[in-house]
């Protein structure tokens, strides 16, 4: 009777080679024939398995293109897992020739990768290695200047306030976006850092269109800011725009007057700043309300004042509100006097902190003193766009 035939594998190796994996194989018969063993045709058996990024390379991101891919084969069970800690959550590909994570890593954490791949003939390459994520010497926050949900005025910038010094604001710039429901032109601009801390606005060419829906994204997370400071989180908001009331304020004209969708809808006897103190001018310049107080106390020790005044509404950071005066309500419609404020009579002072919105343009005109950087941080309409566009980290 002949032999049984033994089939025996002699030999599988593995190596990995610049992060891939390389399988070969071949098998041997012994058969009970006179010319003593037979061998088998050799079957090449190969399977790639690249990491990206590469095995044993320097710490990366925890937002990097971080995936696994083969050649020649498919993928069967894929694993990332940090030390410790459950696999991460990931996508295969429809075809099973790569994996990628679908959610971010941690921060200063080695990752295993475990698995197997497998060739047409389902011979098996497992997967093995590691990465580990960059541990930032500080993460800084970012804060947007608008909730979700709000509804807001036509000049409305986008401020985003970060807890540490930007030092590659182009890198940061690239994280941003802002999409709208209209057409919208509009740019980053970087203005002074301010408390340790860097401030990036954005801000559109002409005012909002009324009804532009607006979502603001800063994929912050990961994001290297140089200097050894990485995004903490990503941060996001969407808002409206509402209507479109801009307040026209001619100092020469001892009026305040209001226009909503184009038309007036108030006129109000004012008093601005004193016209022959330079220090006492309101402004000249595109103004935007950012705060309404009901009650908001007034001083000053260069003038000796310090008085509790109503209805007032912020419209720059260099303490010029409209509020009420009742003061001054001898001279409003007809002289200057105010420290550089809008002094209205308390009724007509409520009536317009009634109609205005966070956003909306306050455009003084006729007083010799500009509103300039001196005055905060909302000065950014007195740019021309050209100029605007200057302030991106990403202008050419």
């Amino acid at each position: 009777m002949g032999m049984d035939v033994r089939r025996l594998l002699l030999a599988v190796t593995v190596a990995l080679v610049g992060g891939a994996g390389v399988v070969t194989g071949v098998s041997v018969e012994d058969g009970d024939g006179d010319g003593g063993p037979s061998f088998a045709a050799p079957r090449p058996v190969r399977v790639s398995v690249s990491y990206q990024p590469a095995q044993g390379g320097p710490p990366v991101s925890p937002t990097s293109a971080i995936r696994v891919t083969v050649t020649d084969g498919e993928l069967r069970q894929v694993a990332l897992t940090p030390a410790g800690g459950t696999p991460v959550k990931g996508t295969l590909a429809p075809d099973r020739r790569s994996w990628a994570p679908a959610e971010p890593l941690r921060y200063g954490t080695t990752y295993a990768w475990s698995g197997s791949a497998a060739d047409v003939e389902g011979k098996i390459v497992p997967l093995a290695g590691s990465l580990t994520t960059v541990t930032p010497s500080r993460q800084i926050r970012a804060t947007i200047n608008i909730g979700d949900g709000r509804t807001v005025g036509i000049a409305t910038p986008v401020h985003i306030q970060f807890s540490g010094k930007v030092v590659d604001r182009a890198a940061v710039e690239r994280a941003l976006s802002v999409t709208t429901s209209m057409a919208t032109e509009g740019s980053w601009g970087w203005l002074q850092d301010e408390g340790g801390g860097s401030r990036v606005h954005y801000r559109t060419k002409v005012y909002w269109k009324p009804g532009t829906e607006v979502t603001v994204s800063a994929k912050l997370f990961g994001v290297a800011y140089g200097g050894g400071g990485y995004g903490a989180a990503d941060v996001s908001t969407a808002f409206t725009i509402g209507r479109a009331q801009v307040t026209k304020a001619d100092v020469t004209s001892h009026q305040l007057v209001v226009l909503r969708d184009g038309a007036q809808v108030a006129s109000y006897p004012a008093s601005y700043g004193l016209d022959s103190d330079p220090n006492r001018n309101t402004r000249s310049g595109v103004h935007v309300i950012t705060e309404k107080f009901t009650d908001k106390r007034m001083r000053s020790e260069q003038y000796g004042y310090d008085v509790m005044e109503k209805w007032a509404v912020r419209m720059s950071n260099n303490g010029e509100f409209i509020h009420a005066n009742p003061a001054t309500t001898g001279v409003q419609g007809s002289s200057n006097v105010s420290h550089g404020c809008v002094n209205l009579s308390t009724k007509d002072a409520k009536a317009y902190y009634d109609s205005a919105m966070y956003g909306d343009p306050v455009e003084v005109t006729g007083s010799g003193v500009k509103l300039s950087a001196r005055d905060g941080d909302i000065w950014v309409w007195t740019l021309d766009w050209s100029a605007w566009q200057r302030l991106s980290a990403l202008a050419s």
